[in-house]
């Protein structure tokens, strides 16, 4: 079915055909892992500490972990290649960061407030993660790219 079938205004339909559309908003979906996986590879010893800060040991370890998932998951969901791996490895570690900085749980006032939003701004990025991939499925089984495949 393509998007002006859908119900959706003619104008909205004509930009969801561009076909450089999905790929900008896969970049975009993933730019936050990008930046933050060039910014630990730039400062890996801040890296270490942060983990450390957040009760990860070894913090090297985990460092190195978080920057080969952010940068490799990211390029497999940007080139629209093994989305489920990379957007799954996403989700992953956005689950762990959500549940050891976001213990909203174990805070009161403003700090509850905010490790409380934080948490459910992960929640929604994992949902993010999660209908990339549906959609990369659906666009790879289709054989088409884009949003106007018709029944």
């Amino acid at each position: 079915m393509n998007a002006r079938a859908q119900g959706n205004p003619h104008w909205i339909a004509a930009i969801l055909a561009q076909p450089w559309l999905l790929m900008l908003i896969r970049t975009a979906l993933v730019s936050a892992y990008v930046i933050g996986g060039l910014a630990k590879l730039a400062n890996f010893h801040g890296a270490v500490l942060e983990q450390e800060h957040f009760g990860l040991h070894p913090g090297w370890l985990w460092a190195a972990l978080a920057i080969v998932v952010e940068l490799g998951g990211s390029a497999c969901v940007i080139a629209n290649r093994f989305v489920w791996l990379g957007a799954g490895a996403l989700a992953a570690l956005t689950a762990v960061a959500m549940f050891v900085a976001n213990d909203f749980w174990n805070l009161k006032g403003d700090a509850h407030f905010f490790a409380l939003n934080a948490f459910f701004e992960h929640l929604g990025l994992i949902a993010a993660l999660v209908m990339a991939t549906c959609l990369a499925g659906v666009q790879h089984s289709s054989g088409h790219a884009g949003f106007n495949k018709r029944p």
